[in-house]
């Protein structure tokens, strides 16, 4: 492990293949940063293994694990079909597993909540505690409210195929609160550059509709509810995806604490989460 938090020891591990899915075997790229217990980060969106690196730099205490979800950046190989979310749990448990044989603690935000949900569900002796971070576990809302957000999600789709990849985006930045102006004064976004555009396509084409078909065990997480708090950010109030963590936290029947900022909060306000997390996962 790394002893710095200015440099990141760059790892690789190789995932084993599912019985269940035509998933590849795929070369995962992490990374770790500082020292202490570990603390797997689960990015969200098009996130990769650099995106919370300013969240990382703040989180003192510990050492923090993130990586490049399978077709993402580094991650090389690419499934037939589309990727099912527990491939990517199963993913996230070697890259675990990599780096510690202890139990960890895992912050997870969006898709990468619903990894850390279904993670702790099947495997809850490798999860020390999690953060789940605005699942957008849509089967918890009421059907009215359920069937509304299908719709966006569909229209969101619809853009994507007719126009790409932008116009779907903001669409999604608009239905989910993301505003970059909400932001700690001296954070930057990355940019729009040929990598990150690859990034956001894979996500559209495929994680995007991973998440929206992931259903939780809420009976297995109920069982690990003493090591589970969902979070939201304050920025997200009304929308759907701050009413999905609702439902989570009720369902599992677990605190709902609330972050800074809105949905992208953990890169616009990283000392803000770093302050929360380190409340929250006291190691």
């Amino acid at each position: 492990m790394s002893d710095t938090k200015t440099m990141a020891s760059l790892n690789r591990v190789t995932t084993p293949p599912r019985a269940d899915d035509r998933a590849p075997v795929v070369s995962v790229h992490w990374q770790s940063r500082g020292s202490g217990p570990v603390l797997l980060i689960v990015q969200g969106g098009d996130g990769d293994a650099d995106t919370s690196a300013a969240l990382a730099q703040a989180l003192d205490g510990f050492t923090v694990v993130t990586y490049d979800r399978r077709g993402l950046s580094r991650s090389a190989g690419l499934a037939a079909g589309p990727v099912e979310l527990p491939r990517h749990t199963d993913d996230a448990l070697e890259v675990l597993d990599a780096a510690t044989h202890e139990p960890a603690f895992v912050f997870g935000t969006s898709i990468g909540a619903c990894i850390g949900l279904d993670l702790v569900a099947r495997h809850p002796e490798r999860v020390r505690h999690l953060v789940a971070h605005e699942p957008p576990l849509t089967g918890l809302l009421p059907a009215a409210e359920r069937e509304a957000v299908d719709r966006a999600r569909d229209e969101i789709d619809a853009l994507y195929r007719a126009k790409g990849v932008l116009p779907a985006m903001r669409k999604f930045f608009a239905g989910t609160g993301i505003d970059f102006m909400d932001r700690e004064p001296d954070v930057g976004f990355p940019p729009a550059n040929p990598s990150r555009m690859k990034n956001l396509e894979f996500f559209l084409e495929n994680d995007a509709g991973a998440a929206r078909r992931f259903h939780a065990d809420v009976a297995a997480l109920k069982r690990v509810r003493d090591r589970i708090v969902i979070g939201a950010g304050a920025r997200s109030r009304g929308l759907w995806i701050h009413a999905c963590a609702e439902a989570a936290a009720r369902a599992i029947g677990v605190p709902l604490v609330e972050f800074p900022g809105g949905h992208g909060g953990y890169v616009a306000h990283p000392r803000g989460f770093a302050a929360m997390l380190r409340q929250l996962l006291t190691p």
